[in-house]
């Protein structure tokens, strides 16, 4: 009897779907105030920049896509890299960490805005939603992605709505763009830093992508494509955001408020902003699931290889999903969700992926030199995981300090 796979389902512009739902998450919705109050009428500036330092990174994963295609990307590129099972091993299970934390904090804070219009015990409503997130997950793969791809059209459509109702901001663009290009002084450009390394966090996302290799149509073409669109979408989205925000309402205004989204929508319309917390919701549990999905995928892609055990790369063949794994993450979702914190569970996130960047980046390097032109894949050049390398250590740095209170 011929073993069940997964099944190659994905198209590109699905990818980019999946790729934008777990990117354009719940952040911007609460962020632009953060990074108003910190770089002002630079913060267009610093959303450029976080996205350039991002490009890097995002420019790696596409490559590795093209040259391994299959699931638990990241490990299998450190494996690559360095001929070292264990170090492979120690990154699938980072990787991992990273997705199921990040599933439980946003979980966390989807409850949170369901206790405004449901009062539902956090216990009993933690559970209902990880349960439904697991049994969608475990649906099937082509399902999960496209209820998660509706949900970002939503979202996007949310981000859409607010630029529309402020759309003063971008008119009048013409004539006050100079005040949002920084002069040359420090001071300047110290808020700029600052606010990039907040803005940095609004772009992480796309390397959940690779995780879904093995369901991707022409995955060589497609998914290293999906990467770099979704990456070039998402700039634009928070462009449009960011400078129709901050042209359009008082910068105080703005940077005080715990929902500036909503805030700048009950400003320009004078209504409640009801429907904007409605799909803020919306973004924190689609991301909440495509973490889910990928910590999953990461699983059945390490047991298939022998790396965890192989009742994980066990395929239903109805759903052609892996249903012990996606149960397997379904359980430690719940089990965080209801023991961690909102915070503290982000902040880990935060300094997990930032490690996996930095291995990510240095494996690509690695290859290169081993094998720089393979035959039918897209290369760059051999400069930019370098430089991914040093820019995701430098975040791993401040985020450690920040963690130890230095």
């Amino acid at each position: 009897m011929a073993k069940i796979t997964l099944k190659r389902n994905l198209s590109l512009p699905m990818m980019v779907f999946y790729g934008l739902g777990t990117t354009i998450g719940a952040g911007i919705y609460a962020l632009v105030g953060e990074i108003v109050n910190i770089a002002g009428y630079f913060a267009p500036v610093s959303f450029l920049v976080a996205s350039l330092l991002a490009s890097f990174t995002a420019i790696s994963f596409a490559e590795l896509s093209s040259r391994f295609p299959r699931a638990a990307g990241a490990s299998l590129y450190v494996k690559q890299a360095f001929s070292f099972q264990g170090l492979s091993t120690l990154v699938g299970l980072l990787v991992i960490t990273a997705g199921l934390v990040s599933a439980a904090a946003l979980v966390n804070g989807f409850v949170g805005y369901l206790n405004q219009f449901v009062g539902l015990d956090r216990m009993i409503a933690i559970l209902i939603v990880v349960m439904l997130l697991g049994a969608v997950a475990a649906w099937g793969i082509v399902e999960s992605v496209i209820l998660a791809s509706l949900i970002t059209i939503i979202e996007i459509g949310g981000l859409m709505m607010v630029v529309f109702v402020s759309g003063e901001g971008l008119t009048i663009l013409p004539e006050r763009w100079t005040e949002l290009v920084p002069p040359a002084d420090l001071s300047s450009w110290s808020m700029i830093y600052f606010g990039v390394i907040l803005s940095f966090y609004a772009f992480i996302g796309f390397e959940d992508m690779v995780d879904v290799a093995e369901e991707v149509k022409e995955v060589k073409r497609n998914l290293p494509l999906a990467i770099l669109l979704t990456l070039g979408i998402t700039t634009v989205i928070y462009m449009l955001v960011i400078v129709s925000a901050i042209l359009s309402l008082p910068l105080t205004e703005l940077a005080a408020s715990e929902a500036p989204l909503a805030k700048l929508y009950e400003y320009h319309t004078g209504d409640k902003a009801v429907i904007i917390s409605i799909i803020g919701m919306l973004a924190i549990i689609n991301g909440a699931l495509i973490q889910m999905i990928m910590a999953s995928r990461v699983m059945y892609g390490l047991a298939s290889r022998g790396q965890l055990p192989a009742l994980l790369a066990r395929v239903h063949h109805r759903t052609r999903t892996p249903l012990i794994a996606t149960a397997l993450t379904t359980s430690f979702v719940l089990i965080l969700a209801l023991t961690g914190r909102l915070a503290s569970l982000a902040e880990a996130t935060s300094i997990i992926m930032l490690i996996i960047f930095s291995m990510v980046n240095l494996s690509l390097w690695r290859i290169k030199k081993h094998d720089p032109h393979p035959q039918g894949v897209k290369i760059f050049p051999a400069c930019l995981p370098i430089i991914g390398f040093f820019v995701s250590a430098f975040f791993v740095l401040i985020e450690v300090i920040s963690w130890l209170g230095i």
